[in-house]
């Protein structure tokens, strides 16, 4: 206990940090990630998240076994560029992964995390050497390359975040970047808190605790994300792993296209196929099927009695829009009707109601195709021309 009370602030925060990552690292190693079909990637992705965590509580060991040196603040901040190197990689690469219709290279992650251990290992070795002069050459030269990491990351993970939301508006054909949002915070986040070190090791000195306090409540707060996450991965995996299979089968697609092709070369057979569809279509849309959300073509299509293909023919050829534009249009008119007869109904609740599983995307639809919010046509009772 004598030995507890003789802390000082960041020596303090750094025990808390290294309980806290270990407490986090275990949880996460407990934790089973739900089976589904496409679940692997998630669960190589808690490995490393668990993994991570371990090995921040080791650095923070490590730099508190250390205590009684001198400059202990400068020790400190160099272990914590050590750690932001370490868990930048690792992280980035679990995202990353999540985000991927494959597994990215894991042969890179290994070189990366083997670089970073041998600059590591220099630079501890020149600080208790005494080599100033070339400890802080070293460490400037480790701080250029871990820009450029980041950079490298931060170039990765935008073109694989903009590829998992077109699969997912082309699985389920909602706007479902909600549901990836976390994602990108957390990366945000994570890219934010590396650079927060390079700041304090240009500019500031003897803050060391308030970016480990900071630390500590990132790596609670990504853990947060994450474990929540793991209950409900499915709509995500599902839309990933459909693509894979549908890459992995895109030949015999082929060949299932031109047969479909030869089928419906009859003119008449494909007005047969498109009165059915029309028929069939007005029911679905008295029924208000279109209010369901987080359903994809293929199950629409089932519903309906055709194929995706034909029914993105039907849609094509007939109304000259797509199946997602034309549900689109029928939740705003549910919505434009909804707004006035029951005025005490949040307009949230209305947009949630028709469909849209997004409040944001409900007011940015309205607007688009109203051409003003639904407060201002419940407003204006519906009368934009006497409004104007």
């Amino acid at each position: 206990m004598d030995f507890i009370a003789g802390f000082n602030d960041i020596r303090l925060f750094q025990w808390i940090a290294m309980i806290t990552a270990a407490s986090l690292a275990v949880v996460m190693l407990i934790i089973k990630v739900p089976q589904t079909e496409h679940a692997t990637r998630l669960t190589r992705a808690k490995s490393t998240v668990a993994l991570t965590y371990l090995f921040c509580a080791f650095i923070f060991g490590f730099t508190l076994s250390h205590h009684n040196i001198a400059d202990y603040d400068i020790f400190s901040a160099m272990t914590m560029l050590i750690n932001v190197a370490f868990s930048a990689t690792t992280l980035s690469f679990s995202l990353i992964n999540l985000l991927g219709h494959r597994y990215i290279d894991f042969s890179k992650l290994l070189i990366t995390l083997f670089a970073i251990f041998l600059v590591s290992i220099g630079l501890v070795e020149l600080f208790f050497n005494g080599e100033k002069r070339m400890m802080n050459t070293a460490l400037i030269a480790s701080i250029v390359m871990f820009s450029l990491l980041c950079i490298y990351y931060i170039i990765i993970f935008d073109r694989w975040y903009k590829h998992s939301i077109m699969m997912l508006e082309k699985y389920y054909d909602e706007d479902e970047e909600h549901k990836l949002k976390w994602v990108k915070f957390c990366f945000i986040l994570a890219m934010l808190t590396d650079m927060f070190v390079l700041v304090y090791l240009i500019f500031l000195k003897g803050f060391m605790f308030i970016y480990i306090g900071f630390y500590i409540l990132f790596l609670l707060y990504f853990a947060g994300n994450f474990i929540s996450f793991l209950g409900s991965h499915k709509l995500l995996l599902d839309a990933f792993g459909h693509y894979t299979i549908s890459q992995a089968e895109k030949a015999s697609k082929k060949k299932r296209r031109i047969s479909r092709k030869k089928e419906t070369d009859s003119s008449k057979a494909q007005a047969d196929a498109f009165e059915s569809i029309r028929k069939t279509l007005d029911e679905w849309v008295r029924q208000k099927k279109y209010r369901e959300y987080d359903k994809s073509r293929e199950e629409i299509a089932a519903e309906i009695g055709t194929t995706k293909e034909l029914l993105n023919q039907y849609f094509s050829q007939e109304l000259g829009k797509d199946f997602r534009t034309w549900r689109t249009e029928l939740r705003i008119e549910d919505a434009k009707n909804l707004l006035l007869s029951d005025r005490k109904m949040s307009s949230n609740l209305i947009g949630e109601m028709v469909g849209f599983s997004d409040r944001s995307n409900f007011h940015r639809q309205f607007t688009k195709l109203v051409g003003c919010s639904p407060k201002h046509w419940r407003d204006v009772s519906g009368e934009l021309d006497g409004a104007e």
